[in-house]
């Protein structure tokens, strides 16, 4: 098959400035909300983007677990990867992509860590082996010697803690507070519809822009 000759045309959406929120969170929460409704798989997975203290940019899909006028949530374990890039780094790039609604959001901001208590209460919620997990993967993105070990550290973590597992030391939540926030409706022949958001004194701009 040839890669080139791939290809989508969309046909679905418009997107007008008359018709979208003056608020890019409340604007995201009409789109997140009909994606849900959509029954979408994995409608809270996002592309998470950083760069280290080299300027090395990398990304991996992580999920989405709060929203609220502060920005946009998700947890991991602080020393991981991308826990070390935000430390060097606190600002980030969120991508959403619902393929079925031809719609695209692009978040860009600084990155602050949730409170304890934020990342206590979610870390409560979680299934007991995703907890466990937790505390046997950390700290995450560290090189193992093969899966045996992995599986190894689970066991000696569940007997060590059995049902009730805490919330390890080094892990918790991120908090990505918009600075900009791009919507995308894909449209035919290419003509996207693009309205982005910036922050400015006392509100938002929105502007159009070429696709």
């Amino acid at each position: 098959m040839d890669i080139a000759l791939i290809r989508q045309e969309y046909m679905r959406e418009r997107l007008d400035e008359g018709d979208v929120a003056r608020d890019p969170i409340a604007q995201f929460r009409r789109w997140f909300d009909e994606a849900v409704q959509g029954s979408l798989p994995m409608v809270n997975a996002m592309t998470l983007a950083t760069v280290n203290a080299n300027g090395q940019p990398s990304a991996r899909i992580v999920l989405l677990k709060g929203i609220d006028e502060r920005g946009l949530v998700f947890y991991t374990d602080y020393e991981s990867r991308k826990g070390r890039e935000l430390s060097a780094n606190s600002r980030a790039s969120l991508l959403f992509y619902w393929i079925e609604l031809e719609r695209e959001v692009r978040v860009e901001g600084a990155v602050e860590k949730t409170s304890a208590a934020e990342s206590d209460e979610y870390f409560a919620s979680r299934p007991v082996g995703s907890r466990l997990a937790a505390n046997a993967s950390s700290p995450q993105s560290a090189i193992l010697a093969g899966r045996e070990a992995l599986e190894q550290r689970y066991r000696e973590v569940q007997q060590r803690y059995g049902e009730a597992p805490p919330r390890p030391s080094g892990w918790g939540g991120y908090r990505v507070v918009p600075q900009a926030m791009e919507f995308w409706q894909g449209r035919p022949n290419r003509l996207h519809d693009r309205l982005l958001y910036t922050k400015a004194a006392g509100g938002w701009n929105i502007v159009r822009l070429a696709p």
